[in-house]
């Protein structure tokens, strides 16, 4: 498990680095006056003016092109019958302003290429959505919701709308149908049967904030929305929870994030860690019933921001998030790479373990066999060879139970090298440093023929917020190493100071989630050269704090 630590501060000019990324769960904290937020009106028409620039667009364009900028809060789905990925959406926040975007991209598994692919009336901008795949009509991309952030990051808008491309046509649909849930970000919705379900998030108004714990259904057949009511007790309110079907037709709700006020101008984060159960009742449709189940095994310690997939034997997997250490005036956060599996036949979590890279042995000349000394120099070897770190930390669950996580580093030589098989191998067979995404938040991750691809997300580093735009694949059958397919170096990212004032054509530009200027590229380049580079074998996310003025 990685962890990247980092201290926010509340209360500053500018709010601690997209606080609110804590699994769009929590409106950032900020000491900006709420009389001069913008109203819902001046959002909606904001909106309308990106909308009418979209519906100029009249014909679908394709275009092979670099893979997409770096973003969070975008979704990833895999095409149920061609081998692609399908991108919508997201945000990117460089400083000083917020892009939000909606554009579509593919990815062609087998070319390894990527392609934009611009559709007439799109759905608007936004972030924090939920999309889900079916395969009825040569399939189906179903998007609920998100938000659309203002240029400042903010002011938001929640969107209630329900959207359907149709893969096959490469068409849009507005879906209309009233009775649905309201407008919110952070939810999570999963296809059942032919339904999609959807559970929770949360809503920020001008002055306030809430989270929900509803529970809706979407028919795709009659297109009708209906609020579902459970019997038995459920989760609590909450945002950016797992969401998954086991192979058994049940649905599985596990943690998320959510905030409360427990005095004045001062909230609290909850990071839940409970598991719920929800069963549809034999014999009675559209009856449903919570259970709460107590998972066993290696469970993930608390966090938020943390992504989310199935794997092909139907257990859920777990990746990354950000653990916080949360206190009245500060906000400390780990950023985790870590990988769990939960098998809900078992009701156990397990560690996701990489066997490593197979490497084919070279056999031994006859000559050397069974040479003299042989025996007496691995007895030696195995003698010097260091016995393996053993690393613990406590972490207190929502439940008050203590939660003591272990983590074993591998054992080193006596030159600080991890030990071989073989010691006559030559150079060409020395260990090579295992590839492996770095600790974020918010990533986007799907599941396609037994392997999962992990796209993007976020990590704090100081007050800099550093977006990913990489891109690795793992073969869930062999579990053995993690090959990565599109490199980033996140200190080439421009990062721009925050100004007490944007002119307004800037703000509409961020919005719109356009290109910079010139000036701002060149400024960017500068400020980049200028700061020291990080010292060897020195994490970029620690040098950071200490090389930026």
């Amino acid at each position: 498990m990685t962890a990247e630590p980092v201290l926010l501060t509340k209360g500053s000019t500018r709010p601690a680095p997209n606080q609110r990324h804590r699994a769009r769960a929590c409106p950032r904290v900020t000491g900006f006056d709420a009389s001069c937020r913008p109203s819902q009106e001046d959002l909606e028409a904001l909106i309308a003016h990106f909308q009418a620039l979209d519906a100029r667009k009249t014909r679908i364009v394709e275009t092979p092109c670099s893979p997409p900028s770096p973003r969070l809060n975008a979704s990833l789905s895999a095409h149920p019958e061609k081998e692609e990925l399908i991108l919508f959406g997201g945000e990117y926040f460089n400083g000083q302003k917020t892009f939000v975007y909606n554009e579509l991209y593919v990815y062609n598994i087998r070319k390894d290429a990527w392609t934009k692919v611009e559709i007439p009336n799109p759905p608007p901008r936004r972030c924090a959505h939920q999309a889900v795949v079916v395969p009825q009509g040569g399939g189906q991309l179903w998007i609920f919701g998100g938000e659309f952030a203002s240029p400042d990051g903010e002011h938001f808008y929640h969107y209630r709308d329900l959207w359907v491309l149709h893969l096959a046509t490469r068409t849009w649909e507005q879906v209309r149908s009233p009775g649905g849930p309201s407008g919110r970000s952070g939810h999570r919705m999963v296809a059942w049967k032919r339904q999609l379900i959807l559970f929770g998030g949360f809503h920020e108004s001008t002055r306030d904030y809430i989270y929900y714990n509803d529970l809706y259904a979407f028919n795709l057949d009659a297109f009708t929305w209906s609020r579902l009511s459970p019997s038995g007790t459920g989760p609590t309110p909450r945002s950016g929870c797992q969401m998954t079907v086991t192979a058994q037709g049940s649905i599985v709700i596990y943690g998320g994030y959510s905030k409360q006020r427990v005095r004045k101008d001062v909230d609290r984060g909850t990071q839940h860690s409970d598991m719920f159960l929800l069963k549809a009742e034999e014999g009675r449709e559209g009856r449903w019933a919570w259970t709460r189940v107590n998972p066993s095994g290696a469970k993930p310690t608390p966090r938020s921001g943390f992504s989310v997939a199935v794997a092909p034997n139907h257990q859920t997997l777990l990746f990354g998030g950000v653990c916080d250490d949360e206190e009245d005036e500060s906000l400390e956060g780990h950023f985790l790479s870590d990988l769990h599996f939960y098998d809900p036949v078992r009701n156990r979590w397990f560690a996701g373990q990489l066997k490593g890279p197979k490497v084919e042995k070279r056999r031994r000349r006859r000559g050397r066999r069974g040479e003299p000394g042989d025996s007496s120099k691995q007895e030696l070897k195995g003698t010097r060879a260091q016995e393996p770190l053993q690393v613990a930390r406590e972490l207190v669950a929502e439940d008050g139970t203590v939660a003591t996580v272990q983590q074993g580093l591998a054992a080193r030589g006596p030159a600080g090298q991890p030990e071989s098989d073989d010691s006559d191998d030559g150079p060409s067979e020395a260990a090579v440093p295992a590839v492996e995404p770095s600790a974020r938040s918010s990533a986007m991750l799907a599941v396609k023929h037994g392997r999962l691809y992990l796209y993007g997300g976020m990590f704090e580093a100081g007050d800099r917020q550093v977006t990913l735009s990489d891109l690795y694949c793992l073969d869930l059958h062999k579990m053995e190493e993690w090959t990565v397919l599109v490199e980033m170096d996140p200190e080439s990212q421009e990062w721009l100071e925050e100004t007490d004032s944007e002119e307004d054509s800037d703000e509409v530009k961020g919005a719109e989630g356009g290109g910079e200027s010139e000036e701002d590229e060149d400024s960017g380049e500068e400020a980049r050269e200028q700061r020291p580079s990080a010292a060897p074998g020195e994490p970029f996310a620690d040098s950071l704090p200490r090389t930026e003025q």
